[in-house]
Formats: C-alpha cells, structure tokens, sequence
C-alpha cells in the first residue's frame, strides 16, 4: 500500500504540472471503487483551474477553483503523468485531461482507492476530520505522544500506526523508526517515558523524511508520478530482513506478526 513517502513523492512529483493548469475534461471509467466516484465528477471539473495539490495523511487534495478532488490510491493505486494522447490500459479508471496537454491518471487494479469532490472545507470531511497530527508537523513531539500513551497498553507499533494517533506512519516505516529508536516493537505504549517518546517522535520524523528523499520505497508494484521506482528499500535496516544479520550488532532480524501485519526488529538493538 501506498504510504506517507509515496504519496507526499507523488504529490511533489505532480504538483509543477498540475499548478495553475486548466482542466480540460475528466474522464471516469469505472465508478465502483471503495466509494463509488460521483456521477456528475466530469461536469463539475469542466473549465476549472487547479491552485495546488496538497496531501492529507495519505489522502491527495487537488484544490481547483470551486472545490477540491480527494483521491486516495487505495492498496495498489497510483497517479501518475501521461503525455496526452496516452491510451489507457485495463486498470486506468480515471483521467484528467488538462490544457497543458498532460492526463493526470489514476491506475488502481484492486479498485480500493477514492476519487471523491467537495465543495466545502475538505479537512472537514469525514474522511478527513478526525485524523491525528501530521508527522512531520510541530504537533507531532515528544509531550503530546506521552500523553496519548499514557492510557495505552498495547505494543507500541500498534499504537503509532494508529491514524487517530499519528497519521501516515504505515507498517515499514513503524518497523524502520523503531529500530532506529531502539525501542522493542513489543513494549507497552504506557511503559515508554518523556525521553523514549522524544527518540521515538525523532526516529519517525528521519525515517519519513529519507523514505521521501528517497522517492519512496518499491517493494511491490509502486512507482512515483514519472513512473519511476522509488529505493528507500535498500535503506531497510530490519523491514523485510527476517534471518538476516543486523546492520548494527550481526544479530539475525526477527519476524512477528501483530494487528495481522509483519513486524521485524532486532533483539539485541531494541528493547
């Protein structure tokens, strides 16, 4: 699934040549995905000018003049930029056409994405209204996660990919942040103090910044805007590494299983 790095590399990626573009048309193919697209997209997209694209956790905000698309890329989807004229393939379920003579193209073969429109406040959508504090933002420090886990029992990996906690800290990067935090995937939110949760909060703002630097990570079938692959994954220090020696002490990488996701860690490393 797409995560925080892949999506804010895409939004990066699509933003010079979607700002201050004219939509031309908008084409949509298939309308069953995880919410059905509107049926009246095309017409109210029509003629409008895009300002920016902006993301929200792992959500796209394409904000045009009288009200903003919402896209999410689901568990296989991406968006990327094709030169007008660019036939779509079996699985490119939504098209825009803009003046510039590009199609920004949504591809999404499990259809577990969301093309949506409002008219209002987008962070005000459902969708949207009840998420955590972005990562990367000020509001996300050391006091305000250990005041989150106080009251928190389970393993703190389950804790920080919750979205109403933190958003965009998905499965690799929760793994990667607390390895380099050198704290057990295990251990008990509540048992973590001030301290640990300034490492951790630290850990996780480096990880999501490489990963982004990086392009993202490609490990199954993601690729950026320019459909280029991103390489944060020959960074993994333990995601993915089950068996293998740790890049810090040699001590083969463990696996897990927690919240029905794979969790790796080194026992030697992390506590």
């Amino acid at each position: 699934m797409p995560e925080l790095p892949e999506v804010e590399t895409t939004r990066r990626g699509l933003l010079p040549h979607m700002e201050g573009i004219r939509i031309v048309r908008a084409v949509v193919r298939h309308r069953q995905m995880r919410q059905p697209v509107p049926p009246v997209l095309p017409d109210c997209l029509v003629g409008l000018t895009i300002r920016t694209v902006l993301r929200r956790a792992k959500y796209l905000l394409i904000d045009c003049t009288t009200g903003t698309l919402i896209i999410h890329l689901g568990m296989s989807g991406r968006l990327w930029l094709v030169n007008g004229g660019t036939a779509p393939e079996k699985h490119d379920h939504f098209d825009l056409h803009l003046a510039n003579d590009k199609i920004i193209r949504l591809r999404d073969p499990r259809r577990f994405g969301l093309v949506l429109w409002v008219t209002d406040n987008p962070f005000l959508h459902p969708l949207l209204n009840r998420l955590g504090p972005e990562p990367l933002s000020d509001d996300f420090n050391a006091p305000y996660l250990f005041r989150q886990t106080r009251s928190r029992s389970s393993a703190i990996k389950i804790v920080i990919m919750d979205s109403h906690l933190v958003v965009g800290v998905g499965n690799i990067y929760a793994s990667e942040a607390l390895f380099h935090a050198g704290i057990s995937p295990r251990k008990s939110a509540r048992r973590l103090s001030l301290a640990r949760c300034a490492e951790l909060v630290q850990s996780i703002s480096q990880v999501l910044q490489q990963a982004i630097q990086a392009g993202g990570s490609s490990i199954r079938d993601y690729v950026n805007s320019d459909g280029m692959a991103g390489n944060f994954q020959s960074q993994f220090f333990v995601y993915g590494r089950a068996g293998e020696p740790c890049k810090k002490c040699q001590t083969p990488i463990k696996h897990l299983v927690q919240g029905q996701r794979a969790t790796y860690y080194c026992p030697i490393c992390q506590r």
